[in-house]
């Protein structure tokens, strides 16, 4: 991490101010108010439209025409103007306009690149605080630069959250030169960055970070204030001023401004995530009870034992379930590790419930791998590995004892925020994303953000083929090969997007057996992950991926391949969000070129199976034709169904979240707002 020096250690004093009287600036509505917050953003939709932001673009692409004939030393003096009115908070909204024509030329002079009018509209957008819709390749990364440079001249802050480390300390170091001219520190941070420059990089202008980055720092600094006061707080701000930074000092600047990259995947799939910071329990017990609720797991069956329900994810036990529990607890040893533990009756069931739900609803290479002895959540929503991330109240715990592993000792909650919570309590939010539109009802109600759809700078002429649907797995993977190997002889590029690990070395193998050389990039193979998604465009390359949304790495086509109709992408397994299959349609087919997409599925992948009514499963099976592909109208009424119990489940666990966090705040004001 580097962070532009500055000239003088400045620590406001509204810090702590913000830090102790945070509320929600966009609380949810309840009952009727729901009605009327509807209602609102229909009209706010109708207001803000890709039209009006496109025709406001247009007039600073006029104002910049002008701008670009001053010389060096007189747009330095244009753009000193600038910054110094919105500093001293004098601009008016025309202002905006002028600010943007600076910035825009500033681009050019310090990047070589010249923002086209969608990506000013789309950047006017995200000031209005909007969720700008821009398609994949269409320049979301210099759009968001536009609003934070201005948003940087104000001096409050600008959070700039982007998927991972990687795309933070890359959108930051290629974005400086374009800060720097228009007088603006930034900074960036990842998961290893030291506090002295965390500190350093939460006091740039703008800092580029993640959204677990900037919430676990939120959540420390509350616990530092919590437990010294304001006064603690104040002095150490006073030794700082001084230039001794105390590490009692509060590590951020309050929560302003946050532009958000890939906004629909942290707003709405990470929304319910949540933040937590632990200390190690006193109870090293434990461990050995997670072992032995495991072998007592292993005796239940399901059915006689306990109910599960895979959608929701639940365990129930029955009576003879808890007698059996009761029954094998009884035959522990009194000094096994954790046998005080298992004898009790409250505790075993917990435990060996959540034994259960390892075995029965998380799968390796799927929810998790190992790797070093160590069990890492993959993330669904962008196949990622998550090393730092860990499943709550004991399912960690039991998924290390399923899989043999060193057993980490419980932790204990010293603080805890959903993301949905934490992106609330910022005074002004915008973001980007190329897949907003399904849920721009939920993104209004919850955070007040319009979506609004950006055209693309060139028409798109891709070819979306008509899906097809199998009565297996197995006919769906041949599908699946063959298509890829008849796009390949054809010249062009073809990338095969799967939903897990498991299945991108199945399809992997498959493609072996065939004969067709490939790269499979997934949550196993991401440390060459940059490289693989760069050449993905070149001739007769072949790429398994994991869901692809925030790679941050543009799919160039080879020249033979554009002549040959592009990369070829397939989705070979039903996403259970139209959004992650548009993000995945989206790699192919930016800036104008050509491309195709066709999405494959069976009855048997897992969203179809656990979300799918039964019956009309059963019918689609008996319609299949002779190889093995389900009727159109059947397979579109299938997907529709299962996403649709998938959304309701979602908005459901979201609300839940909602409710939760508006309890904590109203019945827990001694625990402190956000904590």
């Amino acid at each position: 991490m580097t962070v532009a020096p500055s000239s003088a250690t400045f620590v406001p004093a509204h810090q702590w101010r913000m830090l102790s009287s945070l509320s929600l600036r966009r609380e949810q509505p309840r009952g009727l108010d729901t009605l009327w917050r509807g209602a609102e953003g229909i009209a706010t939709r109708l207001r803000k439209t890709s039209g009006s932001f496109l025709a406001r673009a247009e007039r600073i692409a006029a104002i910049d025409s002008s701008i670009g004939s001053l010389t060096g030393a007189r747009f330095a003096e244009e753009l000193k103007s600038a910054r110094l009115l919105y500093r001293a908070g004098r601009d008016a909204p025309s202002d905006l306009d002028r600010a943007f024509a600076l910035i825009r030329e500033a681009a050019r002079r310090s990047l070589g690149l010249h923002p086209f009018p969608v990506q000013i509209a789309g950047a006017l957008a995200i000031a209005d605080g909007c969720i700008a819709e821009m398609a994949t390749g269409e320049g979301k990364t210099l759009a968001a630069v536009l609003p934070a440079v201005v948003r940087g001249w104000r001096g409050r802050g600008v959070h700039v959250v982007t998927a991972n480390d990687y795309l933070a300390q890359r959108d930051a170091e290629w974005m400086r030169p374009l800060y720097t001219l228009c007088g603006v520190t930034v900074g960036s941070l990842a998961q290893d960055t030291p506090i002295p420059l965390r500190r350093e990089a939460w006091y740039a202008d703008v800092t580029y970070c993640t959204s677990k980055e900037a919430a676990a720092d939120f959540l420390r600094d509350r616990l530092r204030f919590a437990a010294g006061g304001v006064r603690d707080a104040t002095q150490a701000m006073l030794r700082a001023r001084d230039g001794a930074m105390d590490p009692s000092l509060l590590v951020t600047r309050g929560l302003d401004t946050a532009i958000i990259d890939e906004a629909d995947s942290l707003l709405i799939d990470e929304a319910v995530t949540p933040l937590i910071i632990s200390g190690q329990s006193r109870n090293a017990e434990a461990t050995g009870a997670y072992s032995l609720a495991r072998v007592i797991a292993e005796e239940l069956k399901e059915g006689e034992h306990f109910r599960a329900d895979r959608a929701r994810r639940d365990i129930t036990l029955t009576r003879a379930g808890a007698q059996a529990g009761e029954r094998l607890a009884a035959n522990v040893a009194t000094d096994h590790p954790g046998a005080s533990i298992i004898h009790s009756a409250r505790r075993r069931e917990e435990l060996v419930v959540q034994a259960l739900a390892a075995r029965e609803f998380f799968r390796r290479d799927h929810h998790y791998i190992v790797e070093d002895s160590k069990i890492v959540i993959v993330d669904d929503a962008t196949g990622r590995r998550t090393p730092d991330r860990t499943w709550r109240e004991g399912l960690h715990q039991a998924v290390e004892a399923r899989e043999g592993v060193t057993i980490r000792g419980e932790q204990e909650t010293l603080a805890r925020i959903s993301f949905q919570r934490y992106f609330r309590l910022y005074r002004h939010l915008g973001g980007m994303t190329g897949t907003a539109r399904e849920d721009a009802a939920e993104l209004w109600q919850v955070y007040r953000l319009p979506v609004v759809a950006i055209p693309t700078n060139r028409p798109s002429i891709r070819e979306v083929l008509p899906p097809l649907m199998f009565a297996t797995a197995e006919a769906k993977w041949r599908a699946a090969v063959e298509e890829a190997r008849e796009a390949r002889e054809a010249g062009r590029a073809v990338l095969l997007g799967v939903r897990t690990v498991e299945q991108a070395s199945r399809l992997g193998m498959l493609l072996t057996a065939a004969g067709i050389e490939h790269q499979v990039l997934s949550a196993v193979h991401h440390a060459e992950e940059a490289a693989i998604v760069a050449r993905a465009g070149e001739a007769g390359r072949v790429t398994v991926a994991t869901n692809m949304a925030g790679r941050g790495t543009d799919i160039r086509l080879a020249p033979s391949v554009a002549a040959n109709g592009g990369l070829h992408v397939i989705s070979a397994e039903l996403n259970e969000s139209a959004r992650l299959e548009r993000q995945l349609f989206g790699r192919g087919a930016r800036q104008g070129d050509s491309g195709s997409a066709r999405s494959l599925a069976s009855l048997e992948d897992e969203a179809i199976f656990r979300y799918a009514p039964v019956a009309l499963r059963a019918m689609a099976a008996r319609l299949a034709g002779s190889e093995g592909v389900v009727p159109a109208f059947l397979a579109e009424r299938i997907t529709r169904a299962a996403r649709r119990v998938v959304g309701r489940l979602g908005r459901s666990s979201r609300r839940s979240v909602a409710e939760q966090d508006h309890w904590l705040e109203e019945s827990l004001a001694f625990a402190g707002e956000g904590v």
